[in-house]
């Protein structure tokens, strides 16, 4: 049931995604009365989806290699990650009756690897609890006595809320309820937002008709990618990507999405190079690519002394003219460092996930925004950034608890001054 126009509440948490519902679960186990408000139909929805082809929760990796996957902001997130880790993300879902199992790859999955039964589990325990959910509830700002301002089915309402935790998501996958309405709203109120940009992202090389037609959703594996950073210090990682009608994409990339967005906003775009032959040494590719071909093509001589053929061929036709390509030389070399200009980021719509939000110096060491007393930030609208493979939500949820705790506190103090 929808609260009445002018309704007052404790706690109110908008957005009903990993971070705001680990701030309910939070509160409500310290004994806060707690109403989620969500924007669409049902809450978890990007949750859902990101466990279609197997639910990655976490990553079991050790944790100073886990802290440094955020990059700039390993500081920051490593401190909420002191309080709320992988191994307690792992027996937060055995509480729930959902054991974990750590994959090949370090990544942590559910042991059905679906995403379904341990949302089902969580928000039937959240309503055994207490929590109240009111859902088709679209958060408009404050208006101007500082009442939160909801579109709901029966118009719109007000909201007076003792504490507020804002869990608004960033930009990507705008269709599931994060499109980034909040950033107007906290800037007039003198929060400092970083402007959202897209992170886990595919970018735009600009093929061939030729090789886009016959090979977009061709994957690259294994292959190892070279590039520099905007201080120019070289990268280099073994992984798989994919070929997409405009460019490319795919985890390999994604690992290095914010660099390559970062350095094609400084110099107009950027150039990354792919090992397309990891096995081989140039040495052992230039010997096998000097022997005699006889009557054979080029390209039959290459798949039968590489074993590269197919797209990896295709590629390599792309940035050779006839010449460089029948020249075992040249050829040997491109193969080890084949270049490849990336032009722009897909958009944030299409990205995994974004960057930029909230800046983290505008929040206390409870999530709180100096800005807004009572107003509490978490998850993917804050500014950092991760690369796929459970990092992304483990620190939303670790924020997401971290958020909670700092509401509870408040309204506490509240309670204890007479003012809640």
């Amino acid at each position: 049931m929808s609260p009445a126009p002018h309704t007052h509440v404790r706690l109110a948490i908008i957005g009903g995604g990993p971070a705001g519902l680990m701030a309910a679960e939070t509160a409500r186990a310290a004994g806060i009365e707690v109403d989620v408000f969500e924007a669409k139909g049902s809450v978890g929805r990007k949750f859902l989806i990101a466990g279609k082809g197997g639910m990655n929760l976490t990553h079991g990796e050790p944790k100073p290699d886990f802290v440094q996957r955020y990059g700039s902001r390993a500081k920051e997130v490593g401190q909420w990650l002191d309080a709320f880790d992988a191994d307690d993300l792992r027996e937060w879902a055995r509480g729930l009756g959902v054991e974990t199992f750590v994959g090949s790859s370090g990544r942590v999955f559910p042991s059905d690897l679906k995403a379904a039964p341990l949302l089902r589990g969580w928000v039937h325990r959240l309503r055994e609890s207490g929590v109240r959910f009111h859902v088709h509830h679209r958060w408009l700002g404050w208006d101007t006595e500082g009442m939160l301002r909801m579109d709901t089915p029966d118009g719109e309402r007000a909201i007076r809320a003792d504490a507020v935790v804002l869990a608004l998501g960033g930009g990507s996958w705008p269709q599931l309820g994060s499109d980034g309405a909040w950033q107007a709203w906290l800037a007039e109120r003198g929060v400092p937002v970083a402007p959202l940009v897209p992170s886990n992202c595919g970018f735009d090389i600009g093929w061939t008709n030729h090789l886009a037609s016959r090979f977009a959703g061709s994957p690259l594996k294994p292959v190892v990618i070279h590039l520099h950073d905007t201080q120019g210090h070289e990268h280099s990682r073994q992984g798989e990507c994919v070929i997409t009608a405009t460019g490319i994409e795919g985890s390999l990339i994604y690992a290095f999405s914010g660099m390559l967005r970062d350095a094609i906003a400084a110099h107009g775009s950027t150039t990354m190079a792919l090992d397309l032959a990891p096995d081989r040494t140039l040495d052992r590719l230039r010997t096998d690519l000097a022997k005699p071909r006889g009557s054979r093509s080029m390209s039959e001589h290459l798949r039968r002394q590489t074993g590269l053929g197919g797209v990896k061929a295709a590629l390599l036709h792309e940035v050779l003219d006839r010449d460089q390509f029948h020249d075992p030389e040249t050829l040997a070399r491109t193969i080890k460092r084949l270049p490849l200009t990336l032009k722009r980021a897909r958009p944030i719509q299409e990205a995994i996930s974004s960057g930029g939000g909230v800046r983290l110096e505008a929040l206390d060491g409870q999530q709180m925004l100096a800005d807004l007393p009572g107003v509490f930030c978490a998850g993917e609208m804050l500014d950092w950034e991760a690369p796929t493979g459970g990092y992304l939500l483990t620190a939303c949820f670790a924020s997401g608890r971290l958020a909670g705790l700092g509401a509870t506190r408040w309204i506490d103090r509240l309670r204890e001054n007479g003012t809640a």
